[in-house]
């Protein structure tokens, strides 16, 4: 089977795909009407059908359908075009999880601060130098090592030593660079996170971060407004 390059993240405000086949990830955002159209045509209904029943639905409620069927019909083809129609699906979110932001005064053991400047020189190069894809499927065989989950103690203290070595970073860390930091040196200390990358609508943006069972971990208390939808989850194996 072929290893899906497309992610959705999906919610009530619409739908964020991400194109693991470009190469710094792209995401593409829809309105509620255009995840209609979406969720259909993934759900199994030929895209002409699809197209059909949003005009219909529209119609009803007094929109003009001519101009609806080439909304939809040009909106189709883009995202057929694009191979849009085609994602992995994610487990739906039915509750938010705790947010924990890092402390920037820890001061984590010596083992894990080692872990957190490899973490991050490893995250830099792959990212710059290979595609989101080929770093995923990396990330997938970190995921390898062996380990125990993380406690929520213990994901904090990775993420407070890949804080740090960003420090020493003259370059830009963002949440890609930090977040797979954090995942690979926690996967080197022999403890299991989550690796996340995912959307939101209000406001929109995409981000990617780690998570335990019920925390997200490494946050900014300024820097982003909760909640995001994952799209896409890479785990450390058990």
């Amino acid at each position: 089977m072929t290893a899906a390059r497309v992610f959705a993240a999906d919610t009530k405000d619409g739908v964020a795909l991400m194109d693991l086949r470009t190469t710094h990830g792209k995401w593409r955002f829809l309105d509620p009407v255009g995840a209609a159209l979406w969720r259909k045509v993934v759900s199994g209904t030929p895209r002409e059908h699809a197209v059909e029943e949003m005009v219909a639905y529209w119609a009803q409620r007094g929109t003009d359908p001519d101009r609806v069927r080439a909304d939809m019909e040009a909106l189709s083809d883009q995202l057929d075009a694009e191979g849009l129609f085609t994602a992995a699906p994610h487990p739906p979110t039915s509750s938010f999880p705790e947010v924990r932001y890092v402390d920037a005064l820890a001061r984590p053991r010596p083992g894990v601060r080692v872990a957190g400047y490899v973490g991050l020189g490893t995250a830099l190069v792959l990212l710059r130098c290979l595609p989101v894809r080929l770093v995923v499927r990396a990330a997938r065989l970190a995921g390898r090592l062996p380990g125990r989950a993380a406690s929520p103690e213990e994901a904090d203290a990775v993420c407070s030593a890949v804080r740090r070595a960003v420090g020493w970073w003259p370059g830009r860390a963002a949440c890609l660079e930090e977040s797979l930091a954090a995942y690979l040196a926690a996967a080197m200390t022999g403890r299991r996170v989550a690796w996340v990358l995912g959307a939101r609508f209000v406001p929109q943006g995409a981000h990617a971060w780690v998570a335990t069972a019920d925390a997200v971990h490494g946050q900014e208390l300024a820097d982003r407004v909760w909640p995001y939808r994952a799209a896409l989850t890479v785990e450390l194996s058990n």
